[in-house]
């Protein structure tokens, strides 16, 4: 249920922040087209921009995955440990030693 509140609060703050954007379209080419200097942004539309931020964090929040652990330990967790030693009985150093120094006695 969380996450389809979370979903909708996404969509609401990223129409908002789309109006937002287009009341400041409006605004500025109502002031150039009238020749006066460009001002600060109205304050409805700073709040607007503000109320569609703020909406925006808790909705990503909600609507996304539970985090993973990512750590070495959460790693080794999910193994056996067939899995997590099984590379090291096939290692042979002696070849990585000629490609470095040679063929030395």
């Amino acid at each position: 249920m969380s996450k389809v509140v979370g979903q909708v609060l996404v969509v609401v703050a990223i129409l908002a922040l789309v109006h937002a954007a287009f009341s400041t379209y409006e605004h500025l080419s109502t002031l150039k087209a009238l020749s006066r200097p460009t001002t600060s942004l109205p304050t409805s539309i700073i709040v607007e921009a503000l109320i569609s931020l703020g909406l925006f964090i808790p909705g990503i929040a909600l609507s996304s995955d539970s985090l993973e652990d990512v750590t070495y330990r959460g790693e080794l967790a999910k193994r056996s440990i067939d899995d997590q030693d099984a590379r090291m009985g096939f290692m042979i150093p002696s070849k990585r030693g000629r490609a470095i120094f040679g063929d030395r006695p």
